[in-house]
């Protein structure tokens, strides 16, 4: 049959393989942590979780050579901090600022009460988004299609916003955004804001712009409870799908807060020949997350197993897009957003030549 210009199949088998080389290893681990002993008090809950990184977290190595993480420093610090009898609330903040020291927007103390959280992989960063402007591009007249906000500019470019990966995406919500678009000269796809959320999700929008399998990174998982013990590295490829498949010049948009999944999102389409990545570098965000308990009952939520690039660079930290462009408060002023008018201009520009 010949094939459609939109068509061509998609396998996503290997990355789920991937996710399953994590987790069973990770969980192997996590038992042996719980079973050794720790008393139920300020002292035991704070051990146990130290230990816990100690033994599972995956960036030690990446980190120290980064910034000079030292965790066995950590724990001498925040150990002095730790009294017996003192309040929940107490020991949750310290732990909470002992995680922090890792600083990974994947790393969480949780409870019933309150979640730990760091947050300045963002927040000493530009916004470079602007929602209530963004939301002016839309308009009222755009068309949602599951997760996926999209309409045409008056300029004739496709615009699509997809605020969150863990939003529902079906292949036929793909297929009408990409069908409705496709007599646009150029697409926008905007991934700014967007904090992550289903790799599964990641890999099924990627999959739409590409006509060949390509491979996009590699994937490690523990072996062991020392810092540097991990398995060999695991490709991970992206397949094209076997439906519409979008075939002219795509722009996505980046910021700091373009996390977690959108990160994985960003690392696949930066190396499709139609798409430029434009904006601000990312937030980062590529260690496979996995969750475990204290004696306590409160969970840690903590990276696992490292992503890298495709030439094995780390992603942990962010990914610079292939044109940095800022918002400029003079546009922002007059309800422009500079990042979006950047990206219509260079897909005119384009389609000009």
């Amino acid at each position: 049959m010949k094939k459609n210009n939109l068509l061509y199949p998609y396998k996503n088998l290997l990355h789920l393989c991937c996710i399953l080389l994590l987790v069973l290893p990770a969980f192997l681990f996590g038992s042996c942590v719980r079973e050794e002993s720790y008393e139920d008090n300020a002292m035991g809950n704070f051990e146990q979780l130290w230990t816990i990184l100690d033994q599972q977290y995956c960036f030690f190595d990446l980190k120290r050579d980064e910034y000079g993480l030292d965790w066995e420093e950590v724990h001498s610090r925040y150990r002095n901090k730790i009294v017996e009898g003192m309040p929940e609330s107490s020991l949750f903040d310290v732990l909470g600022e002992m995680l922090a020291e890792l600083k990974d927007g994947h790393v969480n103390l949780i409870n019933s009460g309150n979640v730990s959280h760091y947050w300045k992989w963002y927040e000493d960063y530009p916004d470079n988004f602007n929602e209530p402007i963004q939301r002016a591009y839309l308009g009222t007249d755009y068309r949602i299609a599951g997760g996926l906000k999209y309409k045409m500019f008056p300029d004739n470019i496709g615009y699509i916003y997809y605020g969150d990966f863990s939003s529902g995406i079906g292949a036929s919500n793909i297929d009408d955004a990409l069908q409705y678009l496709a007599v646009c000269d150029g697409l926008i796809f905007d991934v700014r804001n967007n904090g992550g959320g289903y790799v599964t999700n990641s890999s099924k929008l990627a999959a739409r712009f590409t006509n060949e399998r390509v491979l996009t990174g590699y994937i490690q998982h523990k072996t062991g409870t020392g810092h540097s013990d991990f398995s060999d590295f695991v490709p991970i490829y992206l397949d094209p799908s076997n439906r519409i498949r979008w075939q002219k010049k795509v722009v996505v948009l980046t910021n700091r807060r373009s996390f977690s999944a959108t990160n994985d999102f960003v690392n696949s389409m930066r190396l499709l020949p139609l798409v430029t990545i434009m904006g601000d570098k990312t937030g980062g965000g590529s260690g496979m997350p996995f969750s475990s308990e204290l004696l306590n009952g409160w969970s840690v939520r903590f990276s696992s197993s490292p992503m890298v690039g495709a030439n094995k660079d780390a992603l942990e930290f962010g990914i610079d897009p292939d044109v940095h462009v800022a918002m400029k408060n003079t546009d922002i002023l007059r309800g422009i957003d500079t990042i979006i008018e950047e990206a219509r201009l260079f897909l005119k520009n384009d389609e000009k030549k």
